[in-house]
């Protein structure tokens, strides 16, 4: 996926200031990019807060990295299952 120019807080601070009242259109000429990217911002990040998205944030980076240990622990668990087939 395509890394974007803007930050994450970037982009709600821009969102925020259309559900303020500010045209669409003079955000996105400021920011130098389409209507389109504008409004799939606005679906993807619409409602939430700076804080709320960095506790997300926190919460996918926990989650992946809970994913990898569980994949590691199921690795070391399979190798020794077959190791202890192998024995008996």
């Amino acid at each position: 996926m395509k890394k974007s120019r803007f930050t994450e807080t970037q982009i709600v601070k821009a969102i925020q200031e259309h559900e303020a009242g500010k045209d669409a259109k003079d955000i996105c000429r400021e920011l130098g990019i389409t209507t389109a990217s504008f409004y799939k911002w606005r679906q993807r990040y619409g409602g939430l807060d700076v804080n709320e998205l960095k506790r997300i944030k926190e919460l996918e980076e926990e989650n992946s990295r809970l994913k990898r240990m569980y994949a590691n622990l199921s690795l070391v668990h399979e190798a020794l299952k077959d190791a202890m087939a192998k024995k008996l």
